[in-house]
């Protein structure tokens, strides 16, 4: 039985620059790479997720970009099913495979596999769904920090699913649900890797993140959203929901005016990346290195990977 291919796992927060250095180590060890950003699988989302541009896209191939359409569900275990197709066609040609994005629940169930949890109940789901409604999520979001700290740190409290979920758990075991995450952490991975993270210094990523949203904004962000609400996508769906999306349809809506919506996109881009920081770093075997500056011992790491025998 032929080994598992190898994978160069580039992740980090948002404008911390992996699209970049992934572009550049797949030049220099005739990689391809495949997309680990639960946002830019979406066609038509493109300015508000800093998706890979076509020419790019043409010199180095990208897999599982522009998958499917804003109104499709896509959970974790499918993007490891696209994910592992693409990976063997990419090992069938003989090139090597960079998986590059900041969605840290995507890198971790490729190699890790999805997490063995308790399978819920419907009455305790049913009930506490009806508890977030009449409270709100912010409430759903601090009963889960009395029994799960760690993990309420790392949830959005738009994300309620999760926190249902979370809940749901410890209601049925008392275990905290971040537990069963960290031991399944330590499970073999699916494939050999290596993982290199993005640091970037606070203030800079910062300062970056707002250059990138004015960016956007001057490059037709906000009709972005309006052709998709044209096409009938409507605010209510998951992917409108998101940074940068959710705040174009309430300035396109009325309810925010266009430097209103463009500060609150930086002010949350920044919580977000903050959150990823945390995922990341609680992630062990995660090499932590700058970008650009350290190219050089970036190339060096991933050769030598590479190169090494399983």
């Amino acid at each position: 039985m032929k080994p598992a291919p190898k994978l160069l796992i580039i992740c980090g927060p948002t404008a911390s620059g992996k699209s970049d250095l992934a572009l550049g180590l797949a030049r220099e060890l005739d990689a391809e790479i495949v997309n680990a950003d639960s946002m830019q699988i979406y066609r038509g989302m493109d300015i508000g997720t800093a998706k890979t541009t076509a020419a790019q896209c043409a010199e180095i191939p990208h897999h599982l970009i522009d998958i499917i359409d804003p109104n499709k569900n896509f959970s974790a275990a499918d993007f490891m099913e696209a994910a592992d197709t693409a990976i063997k066609t990419i090992a069938a040609k003989g090139k090597r495979i960079i998986v590059v994005g900041g969605t840290g629940l995507y890198i971790r169930t490729l190699l890790r596999g999805l997490v063995e949890s308790p399978s819920g109940a419907g009455e305790i789901r049913q009930q506490l769904q009806k508890e977030a409604r009449e409270q709100g999520n912010h409430s759903m979001l601090e009963r889960l920090r009395l029994v799960d700290p760690e993990l309420a740190d790392r949830i959005h409290p738009n994300n309620l699913v999760r926190i249902i979920r979370a809940l749901e758990v410890h209601q049925l075991t008392g275990i905290p649900l971040s537990r069963y995450q960290q031991e399944h952490g330590f499970a073999t991975p699916r494939y050999p890797f290596l993982q290199i993270g993005l640091k970037v210094e606070r203030q800079e990523l910062y300062q970056r993140i707002d250059a990138r949203v004015e960016r956007m904004v001057a490059e037709g962000l906000f009709e972005e959203v309006q052709g998709l609400l044209d096409a009938g996508y409507g605010p209510e769906l998951k992917p409108m929901r998101a940074i940068g999306y959710k705040e174009a349809c309430a300035f396109l809506a009325g309810e925010l005016g266009r430097e209103e919506a463009a500060e609150l996109i930086k002010r949350d881009t920044r919580r977000y990346a903050k959150r990823q920081m945390t995922w990341f770093t609680a992630e062990p075997e995660t090499i932590w290195l700058e970008y650009p500056r350290n190219f050089a011992s970036i190339s060096k790491h991933a050769i030598e990977f590479f190169d090494q025998e399983v």
